[in-house]
């Protein structure tokens, strides 16, 4: 197994910080995603290469073996430990920084350690996939509803449920679909991070909704009855008479679904903005010139 710099496949510094690295990562997933590569055998790699370097680098812990081990930081302990068992005369500080590995003797310990039967004399230990780490962006009307979807991960297709109500940022695991283990160790997780675009009018503060309506200076005066925009459709909403401007009313549960509850929903608030009227006729001029005579 030839050694992968994650750095290099993500286009960041070996000192990058924690949100430089999301951002690479979130460019370069976008870039070689699959959906946007079909039949892309060359993009494919490029996807699963971005995907393992983010699991690496991302995670303190990982990102520090791989800093030490380079492309066997998954064995970092078990290697320490067998080092230790062996009274080995080199300490780990002596095979650290990722730019020392070049596939020599370091690989070929963990091979004689870990690998084929032939082995037999040493117990193989089984290990865990690494986990895989994937965006899916959504428009805010399609987490209204619970819906299920067929995404592409490295090359497979997996079949979720989208529950109603994920926040935007949200982070959701998916068990079992990572990356495959090693000597019968158990595969890793798949995390699948949410981007909701709100393209409404709306603004959405967790399950609660708040949009802004104008309204007429006449019905402000005098109220009555006007029909408003719900993100499910329309409701007739009664205005009280002599509202003013800037005045919140609530609509209870007219607002977005809570997160995993079903049939549970926040609640809609409306901001009125009244319209002062333009173009004004002459008759009405003279009725408002009343009007101001009369206050």
């Amino acid at each position: 197994m030839s050694f992968i710099d994650y750095y290099k496949v993500l286009g960041i510094a070996k000192n990058a910080d924690e949100k430089a690295i999301k951002k690479a990562y979130r460019k370069m997933a976008r870039k070689y995603h699959p959906d946007l590569n079909p039949g892309d055998t060359e993009a494919e790699k490029k996807f699963k290469e971005v995907n393992e370097a983010n699991e690496v680098l991302s995670h303190p812990e990982n990102r520090k073996k791989y800093d030490s081990h380079g492309k066997d930081w998954q064995h970092a302990d078990a290697y320490n430990q067998a080092r230790q068992q062996q009274g080995g005369g080199r300490s780990q500080q002596q095979y650290s920084g990722s730019s020392q590995f070049n596939g020599g003797d370091f690989s070929d310990f963990f091979e004689s350690m870990f690998g084929g039967a032939s082995r037999g004399s040493r117990s193989q230990a089984g290990f865990r996939g690494q986990d895989f780490n994937a965006e899916l962006q959504l428009d805010l009307k399609d987490v209204y509803i619970s819906h299920k979807r067929t995404l592409t991960i490295n090359g497979k297709n997996i079949r979720i449920t989208i529950p109603a109500g994920i926040e935007n940022g949200q982070v959701i695991k998916i068990s079992g679909h990572g990356g495959p283990g090693a000597n019968n160790g158990p595969k890793g997780d798949l995390f699948i991070t949410f981007t909701i675009n709100n393209n409404t009018t709306f603004k959405r503060d967790k399950a609660n909704l708040y949009a802004t309506v104008d309204l007429d200076l006449y019905t402000a005066l005098l109220g009555g009855d006007i029909t408003v925009n719900t993100f499910d459709g329309k409701v007739k909403l009664n205005v009280k008479p002599e509202t003013e401007n800037g005045t919140r009313v609530k609509l209870k549960g007219k607002g977005f679904p809570v997160y995993k509850k079903a049939d549970t929903f926040g609640d809609l608030f409306i901001t009125y903005d009244i319209k002062t009227p333009t173009n004004l006729t002459d008759k009405e001029k003279e009725l408002f010139t009343e009007l101001s005579k009369l206050r």
